[in-house]
């Protein structure tokens, strides 16, 4: 028998035209990519908030690239779930579908996500810090370490947003500017703490929209979204997949 919850939220989403979701950790766990936070982020000594500053990579930019060159051979080997592979479909079922992603992985774009807001970045591209220029980097390992850029020689960093860095204000606008123009937003393996992402399902949620939330767990979203489903984003993501596919 199915979940009345979950045929409330596959109801809601069969009758809407413009959906967002946002993706969290939680959708790329069950792929296998490690957190690099907490009590299991420790990297020798070091803790992710310990390297990925600005200051750290002008003090040893070699020390902050050595600890992404491990984390990007570990994402590496991690492949889309069903999850990321349904909201890639997505973007053929709804007239107007969008994507926001706090992840680095690039694990959307690897399921065929195009429609893609990534709000911190992505761990396979590189960004020269005298240039600006951001351009793509698959190497596992990498060439040289810290890589530089092949047009100027300055040195490239990861293009990711370090604690203590702004948000890409374009990035960030369209997200809150999607958001206000949904009528649905789907919530997904995200603890809905970290700013300005977890301000993103209440602004749609006050424009009008329905918000459904897909976690395990209950977060601080959990009280004000429409339907709360707790379970695997992979399995419940595939359970909601709209009636009417276009295929």
């Amino acid at each position: 028998m199915e979940d009345p919850l979950v045929g409330k939220a596959a109801e809601i989403l069969s009758r809407a035209r413009r959906v967002v979701a946002l993706t969290g950790a939680g959708i790329s766990a069950e792929s296998g990519v490690p957190t690099f936070r907490g009590k299991d982020g420790l990297w020798r000594q070091f803790r992710a908030e310990d390297l990925a500053t600005p200051e750290a990579f002008a003090r040893d930019p070699k020390l902050v690239w050595e600890w992404y060159e491990w984390r990007r051979g570990l994402i590496a080997r991690c492949a889309p779930n069903a999850g990321h592979v349904t909201l890639a479909a997505w973007e053929r079922v709804f007239p107007r579908f969008t994507l926001i992603t706090q992840n680095v992985d690039g694990l959307h774009p690897s399921a065929g996500s195009t429609n893609i807001l990534e709000l911190h970045g992505n761990i396979w591209k590189v960004r020269c810090t005298r240039e600006g220029t951001v351009t793509d980097n698959r190497d596992v390992p990498l060439r040289e370490i810290p890589p530089h850029c092949p047009s100027c020689g300055a040195l490239l960093r990861p293009h990711i947003v370090w604690f203590g860095e702004s948000l890409d204000q374009a990035v960030i606008g369209r997200a809150f500017k999607e958001s206000a123009a949904c009528e649905v937003m789907v919530v997904v393996g995200t603890s809905a703490i970290v700013h300005p992402a977890a301000s993103l399902p209440h602004y749609a949620a006050e424009a009008g929209a329905a918000v459904i939330e897909v976690n395990p767990d209950p977060t601080p979203l959990s009280p004000y979204a429409t339907v709360s489903l707790r379970g695997p984003a992979g399995q419940l993501l595939s359970t909601l997949k709209p009636r009417e596919t276009v295929s």
